[in-house]
Parts: structure tokens; sequence; C-alpha cells
């Protein structure tokens, strides 16, 4: 359960990733333990609305329009003129707004370490352990299907 950040993935990609999977409650929990919290601005406040979820026939075939789900977005500016962005599934306000200001604090370099080890790495971590766990449950019910080969049609 390895918890750093894969190096195919652009470091803010995987920061991105990990806020947005992770609960409300979390985030909220995160925030309330950081150390300092930076002075911001809504460039554009948390809002929420649909999108279009596209899919592809057989995983790998033709794009169709599968479906919406809401999603809530935020922007944020912190005082040096960093803007933080967010896009969260579902209707959560708070979550978008924590998540676009620690998207703007992480863009910084004096504070990119602190961040990443007070909240991404343990988000990611507890991710992680969650994953493993329904990958544990999944594969205990799992079932091989094998072919005999019938004597006579040898």
């Amino acid at each position: 359960m390895d918890a750093t950040v894969p190096d195919s993935t652009a470091p803010r990609q995987y920061w991105m990733s990990v806020m947005a999977k992770a609960s409300g409650g979390e985030m909220l929990n995160a925030w309330n333990d950081l150390s300092t919290r930076p002075a911001y601005r809504f460039v554009k406040a948390p809002e929420t609305g649909l999108v279009m979820v596209q899919a592809r026939a057989g995983g790998s075939g033709q794009r169709f329009n599968f479906g919406e789900m809401t999603m809530t977005k935020c922007i944020v500016e912190l005082a040096d003129g960093t803007h933080g962005h967010s896009y969260i599934a579902g209707s959560d306000p708070q979550h978008a707004e924590i998540a676009a200001v620690l998207d703007a604090v992480l863009q910084t370099c004096d504070a990119e370490k602190a961040v990443m080890d007070e909240i991404i790495a343990p988000l990611a971590r507890r991710q992680a352990g969650r994953r493993h766990t329904l990958e544990t449950k999944t594969a205990a019910t799992r079932v091989d299907f094998f072919t005999l080969v019938r004597g006579e049609d040898e």
C-alpha cells in the first residue's frame, strides 16, 4: 500500500486526484488539523452543476453519452496571486473550497512539503487501505472458470 506519488503522474494531478477521492469529512478534518491556514478569496465560489459523463462501448469502442452526474467546482486565489482549482463529484461546497485552497497552497514552494506530509500522504494511505480491503474482499469471491477437454474431442 504505497502512498507515494507515482512516477507516471504529475504531482499536481496526483494531489488533485487524492483530494477529489477523499470524503468531505476527511477534507474537513485535514483542514482543521492544518497548522497554518492561508488567506484567500474566491475567484469563483463553490457552485454545483451537472456534467455529461461519456463512456466507450466495450471499453474501447465508440464514445456515447452515458449520463449526467453532479459536480461542484471552486476557484480561489491566495494573497500571492496563486490560483487553486477543484472539481469534486457530488454536491459538497465545503469539500470543493478546501480542495481549491489546498491546490493553491500546494503550488507554492514554501508550503508544498508540509501540506503533502500533513494532508495528502495520510489521505492517500487511507484510500490505498480502502482499495486493498475492497480488492481482498473481491478476491475472496473470485471464481476461476476453466474448460475440461473431453477424451473424444482429441
